[in-house]
């Protein structure tokens, strides 16, 4: 099946763009194109496309404000001329952020990221594997192997995931939800701010877990549950 997608942007020459450089796509199917927010939300509540090129600077409403306000959010690839929404398109999960004028293998390598995206997502049962989760991080997907992971920290909206080799990854993201996709023997949460690998545990003194490298804190409400598991 092709990736199906819809182009919103209020610039006429910018839509002719991409309806050129899809044409050229063989595995792409652009279903309609609009110039202003409005009318693509219209369409968008109708059909469900596999992804959306939103322009960011548009005079009804911003394509910031327009994917916030989205209930089904197909994959997003903003298009904008200014690098400083790049932020904002990162807290969104677009899979890209392309700058204007867009060149046809930028916009190509950004297609085909989409592309792999839905592919993963349409097998996601195959990658059901104990050894590795994938997060989204940098508009693209991650493979953590979970044997590399030293710990996990809460950043406020995000979780920062330590490497081995002093390597992490940062991905939009709670600790309740990355729990939930990991395995359950493996991983445990030990304070509001803080999961960890069992293996990586060496000892447990005066409320705090020393790991491979880092002493951590065990949180008052998660005190007795930590005794639980380690037996103690």
């Amino acid at each position: 099946m092709p990736l199906t997608c819809v182009a919103i942007d209020d610039e006429p020459l910018a839509l002719e763009l991409i309806h050129s450089y899809v044409a050229r796509m063989p595995d792409v199917q652009l279903l309609g194109v609009f110039e202003d927010a409005i009318s693509g939300i219209e369409y968008l509540d109708r059909k469900n496309p596999d992804l959306i090129f939103l322009d960011v600077n548009m005079p009804d409403i911003s394509g910031i404000e327009l994917a916030k306000a989205l209930k089904e959010k197909p994959m997003i690839i903003f298009t904008t001329a200014h690098k400083q929404f790049a932020f904002d398109g990162f807290e969104l999960e677009a899979v890209d952020y392309l700058l204007k004028p867009i060149d046809f293998e930028r916009f190509s390598r950004a297609v085909y990221k989409a592309i792999d995206l839905k592919k993963y997502k349409a097998n996601a049962h195959a990658f059901q594997d104990e050894s590795v989760i994938y997060v989204h991080s940098e508009y693209r997907m991650i493979k953590i192997l979970l044997k590399d992971v030293e710990y996990i920290e809460s950043m406020e909206d995000y979780v920062k995931i330590h490497l081995a080799y002093d390597k992490s990854v940062l991905t939009l993201m709670s600790l309740k939800k990355i729990l939930e996709i990991l395995p359950e023997q493996q991983f445990r949460r030990i304070h509001r701010s803080y999961i960890i690998p069992v293996s990586r545990i060496r000892s447990v003194q005066n409320k705090k877990i020393q790991l491979s490298y880092v002493l951590l804190p065990i949180g008052e409400s998660y005190l007795e549950q930590v005794k639980g598991w380690l037996g103690v």
